[in-house]
């Protein structure tokens, strides 16, 4: 084992020791894989709506790649494997989930082919978070990000199509105590599927719905203002951004919640006593990520 210095990303590093052979560590094998069955869902991010692919197809796209290290090392990722970051893997936010996609670093002219499996990286300017092993042999470990293109692969002997059928998200009913619409709810109409009657309330914001206990019945929740951070149908999506942004976003006071209601799974932040208490963590949000949060109450 080598030892490894340096400044990381919100000290989300390789860890004390790191192993000798990373530099010899082999590319992921493409190879053809059945899709998530819910892991290609519709979702909102800080109030960016996402499609991901739900078939396999040529793509290729130029843009800023960062990774990420031993604070994420073991969670789960959106397709509910452990995410391990001495493996050749990356997260993307459109991308079939799982399939593989060639990384190369424009800088050097290194190239790598890497597993996608996770959702992210959800920066403004960032396209896709590698692994530390993958970030490792292109060469930009130490810069913390670097410019890459990224193009997606299509197995040998695999087609454009789908392996499994990716399950449509579930459609919108209406939320318990919900009054107005969110990102979700239009984006599921614009994409054909029943959404809900939304009205606006009375402060002008969406009410989210209470979470359901194990009875079925919906479990009180504290009242206030709190910063919608994303809305997925699809829980292990919901899961998985919430462990993410509690390590990106590791300053927070509030508890990062996700809420089910209606078919949707709300990831939110809060309670905050006013609206001016959470404008200043949607504002901090903002400038962390370069994508702010929206503002819901009940």
């Amino acid at each position: 084992m080598q030892k490894k210095g340096g400044a990381y990303y919100k000290d989300d590093g390789p860890g004390d020791e790191i192993p000798d052979n990373l530099d010899e560590l082999p590319d992921a094998v493409p190879k053809a894989e059945a899709l998530h069955r819910f892991a290609n869902r519709p979702y909102v991010v800080l109030g960016r709506a996402y499609e991901p692919f739900t078939a396999l197809r040529p793509y290729q796209e130029r843009g800023v790649a960062s990774w990420y290290g031993k604070k994420f090392h073991g969670q789960k990722t959106s397709i509910g494997e452990p995410y391990d970051m001495f493996s050749m893997t990356a997260a993307h936010p459109t991308l079939p989930l799982p399939s593989y996609a060639r990384v190369t670093n424009l800088s050097n002219g290194r190239s790598v082919v890497v597993r996608v499996t996770d959702r992210g990286p959800f920066h403004a300017d960032r396209v896709i978070d590698l692994s530390y092993a993958a970030a490792y042999r292109l060469g930009y470990v130490d810069d913390g990000s670097t410019f890459v293109q990224v193009e997606s692969i299509v197995p040998e002997g695999a087609t454009t199509m789908t392996y499994a059928q990716v399950m449509p998200a579930p459609r919108v009913s209406p939320a318990q105590g919900s009054s107005g619409p969110d990102e979700i709810e239009l984006l599921v109409a614009r994409l054909g599927q029943d959404a809900r009657p939304a009205y606006p309330s009375a402060s002008g914001m969406a009410s989210p719905a209470p979470p359901a206990d194990a009875g079925g019945s919906p479990a009180p929740l504290a009242r206030g203002v709190f910063l919608q951070l994303g809305a997925f149908s699809s829980v292990e999506n919901a899961e998985s951004l919430r462990a993410h942004l509690q390590r990106e976003l590791d300053w927070l006071g509030e508890a990062i919640q996700v809420n089910p209601g209606g078919g949707i799974h709300r990831v939110h932040l809060g309670p905050y006593a006013s609206r001016g208490d959470a404008e200043r963590v949607a504002e901090r949000i903002r400038l962390a990520l370069g994508y702010k949060p929206t503002f819901v109450s009940r």
